[in-house]
C-alpha cells in the first residue's frame, strides 16, 4: 500500500506541475499575440483559468494530505469543506466552458454564414455569467444541507460524499454536473466529424478577397482526429469517476482504494490535458506558439553572444573605427 501511495503522490505532483505549466503557456500566448483574442476567446481563457486554479490549489493540497495522511484536512473541518467547494466549483466550470467553445465551434463550421450573428462577444459574456452562476449554486448546495463535503482517506482530497445518506445531491450533481456535458460534447463532436466527412468527400473551396483555394482531403481528416481525441479523453477521464459515484450512491459498498485513486487522478489530469487537445492543437495557437519560441531563442542567443568578451581584432577594428569620427584629434605621434 505504501508503494502504491508514493506512485498517487507522484502522479499527483507531476499532474499539478504540467496543469499549471500548459496553462500558463495559454495565457502566455493570449498576452503576447493579440490576433488570438477573437470574440469567443474567452471561452477558452476561462476554462484555462479554471484549470490553473485547480493545479495551483486543489492538488497541490492533495499531495500534502497525501505525504501527511491526511494533515488539517482530514478533519472535515471548514478548510476542508471549502476545498471540497473549490473543487466541484472549477470542475463543473470547466465542463461548461468546454461544452460552450464546442458549441461554438460546432456554430463556426455549420453555420459559417450566420456564424458573426450567432455568436457574438456579448452573448458569450452573458453566456459566461450564467455559466459561473450555475457552477455556483451547484457547488453551495452541501452548505445549505442538500448534500455534503467529506474528507476521503482513501485519495486524500476532500469530495462530495457520495452515499445512501446524498443520493438526491449525488444524482444531481453527477447527471447534470458532469454527464450531460460530456454528453453534449461527445454529440457535438460526431455532428462536426460527420459534416467534415461530407466535406471532404465532396472538396471544399475556401475563399478570400483575392482568390479561392482548395482545402485537401488531409486538413479534415487531421481535424477529424483532433476532434475523436478531445471526446475520447473525456470518456476515458471521467467515466470510472462517475461510475464508481454511481456504485457507491446505489449498493454503498466500498471501492478498492487503488481503483478510487486511479480514477481521481484521471479527473484531474484533465486540467493538464485541456490546454494542448482543446486549445494549442489548432493550427493558429500552433503557430503563435512557434513564433513565440523563436523569439525567445533569438533572445538567449542575443543574451550569450553579448556576453561574450570581444576578441582582439574585434577590440582592434573598434579603435580604429573610434578614431576615425568626426571631431577626433588625429595629429601625428611624432609631430607632437
Amino acid at each position: 500500500m505504501t508503494a502504491i501511495l508514493h506512485i498517487y503522490t507522484v502522479l499527483m505532483i507531476t499532474t499539478s506541475i504540467g496543469a499549471v505549466g500548459a496553462n500558463l503557456i495559454l495565457l502566455l500566448l493570449f498576452a503576447s499575440h493579440l490576433k488570438l483574442r477573437t470574440d469567443t476567446w474567452a471561452l477558452t481563457l476561462n476554462l484555462s483559468l479554471c484549470d490553473l486554479i485547480l493545479g495551483i490549489s486543489v492538488i497541490p493540497v492533495a499531495v500534502y494530505s497525501s505525504l501527511l495522511g491526511g494533515g488539517i484536512f482530514s478533519m472535515n473541518n471548514i478548510a476542508c469543506k471549502l476545498l471540497g467547494f473549490l473543487f466541484v466549483f472549477l470542475q463543473v466550470a470547466s465542463l461548461n466552458s468546454l461544452v460552450w467553445a464546442t458549441i461554438d465551434k460546432f456554430t463556426e463550421i455549420c453555420f459559417p454564414l450566420r456564424y458573426a450573428q450567432m455568436i457574438t462577444k456579448k452573448r458569450i459574456w452573458i453566456i459566461l455569467v450564467l455559466l459561473w452562476i450555475y457552477a455556483l449554486i451547484v457547488s453551495l448546495f452541501p452548505f445549505m444541507g442538500f448534500g455534503e463535503y467529506s474528507f476521503s482517506s482513501d485519495v486524500y482530497m476532500c469530495l462530495p460524499l457520495f452515499n445512501s445518506s446524498t443520493t438526491a445531491y449525488g444524482v444531481m450533481l453527477l447527471s447534470g454536473g458532469v454527464l450531460a456535458p460530456i454528453l453534449t460534447i461527445s454529440v457535438l463532436y460526431i455532428a462536426i466529424i460527420h459534416i467534415a466527412r461530407n466535406q471532404a468527400k465532396r472538396g471544399t473551396f475556401v475563399c478570400n478577397d483575392q482568390h479561392c483555394y482548395y482545402v485537401p482531403i488531409r486538413s479534415y481528416f487531421r481535424n477529424t482526429v483532433i476532434l475523436i481525441v478531445s471526446a475520447f479523453y473525456l470518456l476515458v477521464c471521467w467515466i470510472p469517476s462517475v461510475t464508481i459515484s454511481f456504485y457507491e450512491i446505489f449498493y454503498a459498498q466500498n471501492v478498492p482504494t487503488i481503483v478510487k485513486m486511479t480514477s481521481i487522478w484521471l479527473v484531474v489530469l484533465t486540467s493538464g490535458i485541456n490546454p494542448w487537445v482543446n486549445t494549442l492543437a489548432q493550427r493558429k495557437y500552433r503557430k503563435a506558439l512557434r513564433e513565440s519560441w523563436r523569439k525567445l531563442k533569438r533572445i538567449f542567443e542575443d543574451m550569450g553572444s553579448s556576453s561574450e568578451p570581444p576578441s582582439e581584432n574585434e577590440r582592434h577594428s573598434s579603435i580604429q573605427s573610434h578614431q576615425c569620427l568626426p571631431g577626433h584629434n588625429m595629429t601625428n605621434p611624432i609631430q607632437s
